[in-house]
């Protein structure tokens, strides 16, 4: 078919160097796969590359305390991809002896592996006949067909993994695959492609008809819900001048599962330091007097459906607290990237 070649031919001109690519290794595309999902290349390759260092096989990984492997994704959020890919890791060491499934029908069944992720293992590692279908190949299929079916609908999955399938090169899959995706991550980017020296630009519907801005299309967002963070962060100088602090682990299945943060008080709206001044004693049971103070102002901390308005609550104690840290080993807890901004840049 006259677009997979164009495809191919492409792709050997233009693909990228990057650290898993020409590895069939299935350990090491799945580890590429997940950190890739929701991340850019350019910051995941860093996270890969110390991720393969420190956990060189499934078997370091499947061993590993998550713990240890939520400490080294701090920073590229969507926690739930490397809780999931500690689960995965220990799944493939005791059901499969430590070496992946072959096929996307084992491979789906793996915590965290969807069917682009699946499909691409299954293609790139195995040579299965698997049509991968990602964000960059929607759009490619839509732009170029010409095809205005929404693609987060369920009738537009379908239609574009179907297409898909009819268009991989069966003799070529790994590259043909990987061709697709890096057409769409260099070539046909999602704002200012460059269509002027595509060589798919003869017969692409989109730039026939103008549509290149409109295509792909998707339904609305979900509306982004506010709330809004209180960080309490107590400070206890001891006689030694070491200081001391309270961090607690998050728990439930909201974000951050099981990450670390400053003691928190969510409330319904903004709150002032008149409120705080009044909650903190009962909420930190302090028995002797404090001294409490803003850090900075409200940060408005994005995430994908929700936005966090937080503040910082300086709250200097005499008291002593149970569990309490010290402000030095800070560091060595796996916390949410709000978090980690602000022990950066406070000085305690």
């Amino acid at each position: 078919m006259l677009f997979s070649h164009k495809i191919l031919l492409w792709y050997a001109q233009n693909k990228r160097t990057l650290p898993w690519r020409g590895s069939i290794d299935p350990y090491k595309i799945w580890l590429s796969e997940i950190i890739l999902q929701q991340t850019k290349v350019a910051q995941g390759t860093p996270y890969y590359l110390k991720f393969v260092s420190s956990f060189p096989t499934v078997f370091d990984l499947a061993n590993a305390p998550q713990e240890k492997i939520l400490k080294l994704w701090q920073g590229l959020g969507y926690y739930s991809r490397a809780r999931n890919l500690h689960e995965a890791a220990k799944t493939v060491l005791l059901d499969y002896n430590g070496k992946f499934p072959e096929t996307y029908k084992e491979l789906i069944k793996l915590k965290g592996i969807g069917d682009y992720t699946a499909s691409a293992i299954a293609s790139i590692c195995f040579n299965a006949p698997e049509a991968v279908v990602d964000g960059n190949v929607y759009r490619v299929l839509s732009r170029y067909f010409g095809v205005d079916t929404p693609i987060n609908s369920t009738e537009g999955v379908a239609y574009f993994k179907d297409l898909a399938k009819q268009l991989i090169d069966r003799d070529r899959i790994r590259d043909y695959n990987q061709g697709i995706m890096e057409f769409g991550a260099m070539q046909c980017v999602p704002k200012n492609p460059k269509c002027k020296d595509c060589p798919l630009q003869g017969s692409c519907v989109a730039l026939k008809e103008n549509k290149v801005s409109v295509l792909p299309v998707k339904l609305k967002k979900t509306k982004i819900k506010k709330r809004y963070f209180n960080y309490i962060v107590p400070i206890r100088r001891d006689q030694k001048g070491e200081i001391y602090t309270i961090l607690k682990q998050r728990i439930g299945k909201g974000i951050w599962q099981d990450l670390w943060e400053f003691p928190l008080i969510e409330t319904e709206k903004e709150t002032f330091i008149e409120n705080m001044e009044e909650d903190i004693p009962n909420f930190l049971d302090l028995k002797s007097d404090f001294s409490i103070h803003i850090y900075k102002d409200t940060i408005v901390h994005k995430l994908s459906h929700q936005h966090l308005y937080t503040k910082f609550w300086i709250v200097e104690v005499e008291d002593e607290f149970n569990n309490t840290i010290k402000v030095c080993d800070l560091e060595k807890y796996a916390v949410p990237v709000l978090i980690a901004d602000f022990i950066k840049t406070f000085k305690f």
